[in-house]
């Protein structure tokens, strides 16, 4: 099946073909090989998708790659098992496909918030950006600050207005909304006169410049990037220079580094420099494998040229933002300045009764070497390691949001790791002048029906917010403006889906680092939590359930100190869970009646982390998600609790 690919490649090298994890193979013919290995400049079109989470951004390119003929109907790019689980793209991926000549490299980006680090260090890659807009919804915080990000890199926009397709879509309003948006970010004329297509990602089709015009494939939008983006800016020198804007893991080369070439050319069993920001040394290596995406599939290149965003394998120390140079130089490729993390959270070993028992990987020394791992390739990520004496928080990490660290823990549960997480606590700030202390603040719409609008507000203000606005949509939706300290939006989102049955939206954007609004009460209700440690019986659950919802079921596995439920009231309350029900010889009508109880409290890491009170942790373990108390002893938590107050 290959026969023609490796004919054809054996002039240049023998590329063998790889796959994404679930893609099917389609061979390149004669013609796009020769796009493919052609050494000119000028066929380059370098172009990212941006959008608000959830607005169709990999259906589109995935749509865009079976237009240009290099994937099939089941192929998608969202390969990642979480990015499948979530429905969210977590992670930057790069393709490439030929038309008319050219080749295309595409950037599927994240939509989510705390993602927003993965879209910010492929701008360095690209040369024009997609902005797509759901035709529903409109542009949304996420939409503003990757258009932001994107004018501030001078990249040429083409607007796409996506799912049109659907009875609630308001196409022509949410034209008049993006303009203004661009307008309310200062864009430079150029920037205004953009391409714009009203396109249904999921049928694949576009109407170029009104929602009037004829229906075309989406083949005519790759011709709009190919007129509209310029190619990429390359430097006039010779010598071969690349910034890595990402990496991943091979299973068979090892490390890769990711970026695009802005000068020069590279090619295999070159002996190359990666040096960091300050010039500094960071290894020399020899270019094992060049690789390049072709639709779904990964292409072996003998050699690589400006211009275009390739796969280096053969490093092992080289992380994000550092410069790949030829032998001899030394030269920085400025990044691109990332915002700073908000939040923050300590990891450590698992100090309870049951570690051990479910994991493989457990002491400090694993975790830590983790994620120094993963603080080298995300770069909205710090990893600050604490004394090494100290391991029951050895880590201290540092990220965008609960999930942007939530998604990290649940890939280290997979892989088999037991730890102990902390309540996220706020990065904070002094101010210079004042000597105050500082706090990031959000800016937070809520749409809400009316008849939830009182309750939201109380909630809000509990959580330190202050009301700016109120906007009728209809007879029966508002919208309220709240400014909010980040650490009273942490779970938030869980509560209002659970209040308003599922149909509040709400959106999130940074504002700065404004002064602190005093203390927190982040949980009002107490713990239910066990004094026994043992099996949980059902007769036991029948009588505790009572004080409040329970987070464990018949057969689970407790310990003393464990919390099991929250409790209706504001104190916690120790139960015996595990116990069980005497056996006598007395026989009655009521001996065999029917034990009935609620269904339990399922938790998500990312629910659980903004869950746990200040004195509690959370044991993750591969098989399982508890709640502790940081003191186990009850006799202990009193005398500290008796002293706290004094």
């Amino acid at each position: 099946m290959l026969r023609t690919l490796r004919q054809f490649s054996s002039i240049f090298h023998k590329v063998p073909v790889r796959l994404f994890s679930g893609a099917v193979e389609v061979t390149p013919k004669d013609d796009v090989l020769k796009i493919l290995h052609s050494e000119s400049r000028d066929i380059f079109r370098n172009v990212a998708i941006i959008a608000h989470v959830d607005h169709g951004k990999t259906t589109l390119v995935d749509a865009l790659l079976r237009a240009s003929g290099c994937a099939n109907e089941y192929d998608s790019m969202d390969s990642n098992a979480l990015e499948k689980e979530k429905g969210i793209t977590i992670l930057s991926k790069v393709t490439g496909v030929t038309f008319g000549g050219n080749k295309i490299n595409i950037v599927d980006t994240p939509g989510h918030q705390d993602f927003g680090g993965e879209v910010e260090r492929i701008m360095s890659m690209v040369d024009g950006v997609c902005l797509l807009v759901c035709a529903t919804e409109g542009p949304m915080a996420q939409t503003r600050f990757v258009l932001q990000k994107a004018l501030q890199s001078n990249l040429k926009p083409i607007v796409i207005i996506n799912k049109v397709d659907r009875p609630s879509a308001r196409p022509v309003e949410v034209e008049h909304e993006i303009f203004n948006l661009f307008c309310d970010l200062e864009a430079p004329s150029e920037s205004l006169d953009y391409p714009l297509y009203f396109c249904s990602g999921k049928e694949g089709w576009v109407r170029k410049g009104s929602m009037e015009a004829e229906k075309q494939g989406l083949e005519d939008v790759l011709e709009t990037i190919v007129e509209t983006i310029p190619p990429p800016q390359i430097g006039t020198e010779s010598n071969f220079k690349m910034l890595v804007s990402q990496q991943e893991s091979h299973p068979y080369y090892g490390k890769i580094v990711i970026g695009k070439i802005h000068q020069g050319e590279i090619k295999l069993n070159d002996k190359v420099l990666a040096v960091d920001q300050q010039g500094k040394l960071v290894e020399t290596a020899k270019v094992l494998k060049i690789l390049r995406r072709y639709g779904m599939q990964q292409l072996e290149m003998a050699r690589a040229v400006a211009g275009d965003i390739v796969q280096v394998a053969g490093f092992t120390n080289a992380i994000v933002t550092n410069t790949l140079n030829e032998m001899g130089k030394n030269e920085v490729i400025p990044s691109i300045p990332i915002d700073p993390p908000m939040i923050s959270i300590s990891i450590g070993v698992n100090t309870g009764p049951l570690a051990g028992k479910e994991g493989s990987k457990l002491n400090a020394q694993q975790i830590k070497e983790r994620l120094m791992r993963e603080g080298q390739s995300d770069v909205a990520l710090q990893v600050m390691v604490k004394d090494k004496s100290d391991d029951s928080a050895c880590v201290q990490l540092l990220g965008r949001g609960d999930l942007h660290l939530a998604i990290l823990l649940e890939n280290m549960r997979r892989e088999g790791f037991e730890m102990q997480v902390s309540p996220p606590q706020i990065v904070t700030k002094k101010c210079p002048d004042t000597g105050k202390t500082l706090e990031p603040m959000e800016k937070v719409t809520i749409e809400i029906d009316q008849q939830y609008m009182t309750g939201l507000i109380d909630k809000m203000s509990q959580r330190k917010a202050l009301y700016e606005d109120c906007i009728n949509i209809d007879k029966t939706r508002v919208k309220l403006i709240f400014s909010a300290p980040t650490r009273g939006l942490v779970g938030l989102r869980a509560e209002l889906i659970n209040d308003t049955r599922g149909t509040a939206i709400m959106q999130q954007q940074f504002l700065g680092y404004q002064e602190y609004r005093g203390t927190l009460k982040k949980n009002l209700k107490g713990a239910i939590i066990s004094m026994a440690a043992g099996v949980c019986q059902g007769y036991a659950l029948e009588d505790i359930q009572k004080f409040g919802p329970l987070f464990v079921k018949p057969g689970s596995k407790v310990y003393v100190g464990q919390v099991i439920g929250e409790h209706k009231l504001e104190q916690d309350i120790e139960v015996n869970p595990i116990r069980e029900k005497k056996l006598t010889n007395v026989r009655t009508v009521l001996a065999d009646e029917k034990i009935s109880l609620f269904p339990p409290k399922i938790f998500t890491l990312e629910d659980i982390i903004a869950y746990i009170r200040d004195d509690e942790l959370v044991e993750v373990t591969p098989k399982d998600l508890r709640i502790r108390k940081r003191e186990l002893d009850s006799t202990l938590r009193k005398t500290q609790r008796k002293s706290q107050q004094k």
